[in-house]
């Protein structure tokens, strides 16, 4: 049965996985000391209410996202084994 469920058992951990790191306000509410923040409120920080640090902000996104293509490159073949037994017969 677990062999079968694989796939499902991926998009459970890759969705999870996402929820978890972009999760913005759980630790915003939780989280006090801005040493302690995750990295989507760290990016937040670099928004300030007069100026923004736009360059930094986005040298910033693109470290953030790495690690979410790495997941996906990882679990993308979990993922193309489950379309490719879902349509068997027998």
């Amino acid at each position: 049965m677990l062999p079968l469920s694989k796939p499902a058992l991926a998009a459970v951990g890759i969705f999870t996985f996402t929820g978890v790191w972009n999760d913005f306000m759980g630790p915003l509410i939780y989280i006090s000391d801005e040493l302690k923040y995750t990295a989507a409120l760290g990016l937040r920080t670099f928004l300030g209410f007069y100026v923004s640090q736009w360059e930094l902000l986005m040298a910033a996104s693109a470290v953030f996202v790495i690690p979410m293509i790495v997941v996906f490159f990882l679990a993308q073949n979990a993922f193309i084994n489950g379309i490719t037994f879902t349509g068997l017969k027998g």
